[in-house]
């Protein structure tokens, strides 16, 4: 099975361009940081090239700029070419099926969250290009920062002096 999940920045806009035939296509790249981070270094990160198609490469030229936080889900393509000296390169590149959003609207520096989009493109991100139904951009409800309404659910805090059994 070939999928991938990524959510990093974008590290330029994305350019929107057409093939030939009149396809609508897009190709960026995103850092995504890594997990690890060794004492008194600072954080890495990967840069992954990300190639979107269709009305995901409009969506994504749309609403999206340079820094932006975006969540992609895809696969991942992989190929080889000859180049000009007779080597042999490598590519590896992510073909974008989902983009959505992870910055909230107040972060946004370009595009209209607040309102539908079109005939089939979904301002939460877009998955099917064929999907006639709109939805509006809703911001994820912050978390809050304490237990203090009483409904603890599967959850209850152990006391310091408790041994765990693990």
């Amino acid at each position: 099975m070939n999928n991938v999940s990524l959510i990093g920045r974008l590290t330029a806009d994305p350019e929107l361009k057409h093939t030939q035939s009149g396809i609508a296509t897009t190709r960026f790249t995103i850092a995504v940081d890594r997990n690890f981070v060794k004492q008194g270094e600072e954080r890495q990160a990967d840069f992954i090239t990300i190639t979107a198609w269709r009305q995901t490469a409009e969506f994504v030229c749309k609403y999206f700029a340079k820094g932006r936080r975006i969540a992609i889900t895809g696969e991942i393509r992989t190929g080889s070419f000859t180049d000009k000296e007779g080597n042999k390169r490598y590519t590896f590149e992510v073909f974008a099926n989902n983009v959505e959003f992870c910055d909230s609207k107040s972060d946004s520096g370009k595009g209209n969250y607040s309102g539908r989009s079109g005939d089939s493109e979904r301002t939460s991100g877009y998955s099917q290009p064929d999907t006639k139904q709109s939805t509006e951009y809703r911001e994820a409800p912050k978390p809050t920062p304490s237990y203090t309404n009483g409904d603890d659910g599967d959850f209850f805090e152990l006391p310091n002096d408790v041994d765990l059994p693990f």
